[in-house]
């Protein structure tokens, strides 16, 4: 069983009480959550004297740029430092800092829920509760310890390039994936770097099966990293089509006009959830409590609806006109729990699949 942030990736579960269930975020209470706090003049005024956010995030940097922007607009004299790599080299520099008792990081967005389950057991993340959290997010969405809540959500989709296919004749399904007609035209994002990819991929082989990643493998498959490149590859035209990869890229892609569609497998897309918490040891405490109030406020959670292509659970926000409503999208259900459980077994499995 995991002890300490320095051991590896993932070891077994248990014991720990903690499930985070479908897009519920439903742990073991250790302590009551602490009452909402509300954005004040003293808060403003501490969080200017320290002037400055170190932030990790797995967010596609354009759309966590966009939100430093609107954060240091908003507070002039408090500079957001972006650290952007794949969510599981995010678990992992923080693994190895906190192991050194390097405290580096202020806030923390992953895209693996499950790292959220290892950071609360470790006993590293701060207890805080914004104002805008207890009022507009379900329950299902905030630590019941009040350590973290739903920053984005959205999906790993099938999508395409509409200038190499028709839309007649485009994947409707992941079965549809593989006809021999897409043998050498499909791109894939990997469960190793990506925590988007992990979390579907866990959702896929416990709905398809390990069978069903064996006959996508014959595909001649392109295999990329991190879930923001197969959009990438296909907005290149390099790939007609995606297995998986990012909802909220293609959303961005196609609202500028790039020849890119998505697709929402009748099967069911995977739903990722990517929480934001704050850890104890920050080294700029006030500004972290006034960067998470921000993120989880309804101003940054509307902006990344509509500049970002993600997705909120903040009840005053509003989905953007010309996308699917996720409310009419077939999800499969997370399980962050599991995902932290067969972490290493799911990363080891698809690697002798895809012999990368």
């Amino acid at each position: 069983m995991r002890k300490r942030l320095g051991m590896s990736r993932r070891d077994v579960l248990k014991g720990t009480g903690a499930v985070i269930a479908g897009a519920a975020f439903s742990t073991r209470v250790i302590a009551a959550a602490p009452p909402a706090e509300s954005i004040t003049p003293a808060l403003i005024e501490a969080a200017k004297k320290e002037g400055q956010i170190v932030y990790y995030t797995s967010t596609d940097l354009p759309v966590a740029e966009k939100l430093a922007k609107a954060f240091e607009a908003k507070y002039p004299g408090i500079a957001v430092r972006v650290e952007r790599t794949g969510a599981e080299r995010v678990f992992q520099r923080i693994g190895q800092e906190y192991s050194s008792n390097i405290h580096a990081v202020d806030v923390v967005n992953s895209s693996d829920a499950a790292h959220f389950i290892v950071w609360k057991r470790d006993g590293v993340l701060a207890q805080y509760v914004p104002e805008d959290v207890a009022k507009f997010y379900p329950e299902d969405h905030r630590d019941a310890d009040g350590q973290f809540a739903s920053f984005r959500v959205w999906l790993s989709i099938i999508a395409y390039n509409t200038s190499l296919v028709k839309p007649e004749d485009a994947p409707r399904s992941f079965a549809d994936l593989l006809d021999p007609k897409w043998k050498g035209k499909i791109v894939k994002a990997h469960p190793g770097y990506s925590g988007t990819i992990m979390t579907a991929t866990y959702q896929m082989q416990r709905d398809l099966g390990w069978g069903y990643f064996e006959k996508l493998a014959k595909q001649n498959i392109m295999q990329v990293q991190s879930s923001a490149d197969p959009p990438k590859k296909l907005d290149l035209g390099e790939r007609a089509v995606m297995a998986d990869g990012n909802e909220y890229n293609i959303f961005q892609m196609k609202e500028s006009g790039r020849p890119v569609e998505p697709v929402y497998a009748t099967e069911g897309s995977p739903l990722i959830i990517g929480p934001n918490g704050i850890f104890k040891a920050c080294p700029h405490p006030n500004a972290a409590r006034l960067f998470q109030s921000f993120a989880l406020g309804r101003e940054a959670q509307q902006l990344i609806i509509d500049v970002g292509g993600l997705r909120s659970v903040h009840a005053q926000t509003q989905e953007k006109a010309g996308r699917k409503p996720l409310k009419d999208i077939k999800t499969m259900k997370d399980d962050a729990a599991a995902v932290e459980r067969e972490g290493e077994s799911i990363k080891s499995r698809y690697t002798r699949i895809f012999r990368v």
